[in-house]
């Protein structure tokens, strides 16, 4: 079995339902995610737009007055 399986893939080839193998991938995913190393970010960072509201570039009053 590979790495690259969906929820269905796995249940048919275990010879489970769906339901239960979406139950114990899950909390196999959340107990990785748990024992990962957390990471330790430095330094200074950079990007060049933040959209509040997609699609206005941050122009938040323009679009309230529509509203």
């Amino acid at each position: 079995m590979s790495l690259n399986l969906s929820n269905a893939q796995i249940a048919k080839e275990l010879g489970l339902t769906e339901s239960d193998c979406h139950a114990m991938t899950s909390l196999l995913r959340e107990g990785v995610y748990e024992k990962r190393p957390q990471e330790q970010l430095e330094g200074a960072i950079e990007f060049d737009e933040l959209y509040l509201i997609a699609g206005h570039k941050g122009k938040s009053d323009a679009v309230k007055k529509k509203a």
